[in-house]
């Protein structure tokens, strides 16, 4: 595959991927999941890799989730080149490949970004990086893996308060939750990150593989509610309140999505004339 938003590099036995699309502040569309799911799997296929690094380009952002403006444009993310929406099955291969996954956090973690550094194996991130969910400013939402796991990894509490008040935490508070691993200086940030790799790559890796199905095995039912989910948001985002959402990210405004509030049980959503 020819990529576009993304690269990809192995060396001393780690395979680095890199999110390419800077001046998107390493957002996601249709093609960059298409690439980062080919990444992945090469990295599995190859026998060169033995410890992989996600990571993004800049010191900006690591990733912010969905392409927002893509959204306005064209309705959609955009798909793949085979016409699907593949993200689910890029959340499966960074839990299934039999290799460690590191997320190097080099700046704003946030929405579908935040689910990626969250289903990693290790984050280690930059002094200035910022974490947190987006989904229901504008709109949307992950109540798969970027809910159920994310409560495994920081207790219920920690998980509500951080989809449901959508702040940004630093992180040296993600330290101390537990959502991340180890926090370093940006300028230290890869070197860190590759040296963590480099215990890795001196192990059995058989041994690895098995721990690695191991610690998945606990969580592996959140795959069916991360299905269902991905299909409830799929006709979510062409209602009229996640076009709101939308809409007012771009033109970079408050939504407001007053009018649609859940009324009683007897008459469902109300919508204020």
């Amino acid at each position: 595959m020819d990529y576009t938003d993304v690269k990809y590099e192995v060396s001393e036995g780690i395979a680095t991927i890199t999110i390419d699309r800077e001046d998107r502040f390493n957002c996601f569309r249709g093609r960059t999941i298409e690439e980062l799911l080919h990444a992945f799997k090469r990295a599995w296929a190859d026998k060169g890799a033995a410890v992989v690094i996600l990571t993004a380009a800049g010191q900006k952002s690591f990733c912010v989730g969905g392409d927002q403006k893509e959204m306005k444009e064209k309705g959609t993310y955009g798909a793949s080149e085979n016409g699907l929406w593949e993200i689910d099955d890029l959340h499966n291969v960074i839990r299934d490949i039999p290799k460690p996954v590191i997320a190097a956090v080099n700046g704003y973690c946030i929405g579908g970004g935040h689910v990626l550094h969250v289903i990693c194996d290790i984050t280690i991130a930059a002094e200035h990086a910022k974490f947190g969910q987006a989904g229901p400013k504008v709109g949307s939402f992950d109540a798969g893996w970027g809910t159920a796991y994310l409560a495994r990894t920081v207790g219920e509490k920690r998980a509500r308060e951080i989809w449901f008040f959508c702040q940004q935490y630093t992180a040296q508070q993600a330290l101390n939750w537990g959502l991340v691993n180890k926090v370093v200086p940006a300028d230290k940030l890869q070197e860190e990150a590759r040296a963590m790799a480099q215990h890795a790559v001196a192990l059995s890796p058989g041994a690895l593989r098995f721990l690695k199905h191991s610690f998945n095995a606990d969580s592996a039912a959140i795959f069916g509610q991360a299905k269902m989910a991905g299909d409830g948001l799929a006709m979510f985002v062409k209602s009229e309140e996640a076009r709101e959402g939308n809409t007012a990210f771009n033109e970079k405004r408050a939504p407001d999505f007053s009018a649609y509030r859940v009324g009683s049980a007897m008459t469902g959503i109300v919508k204020r004339k």
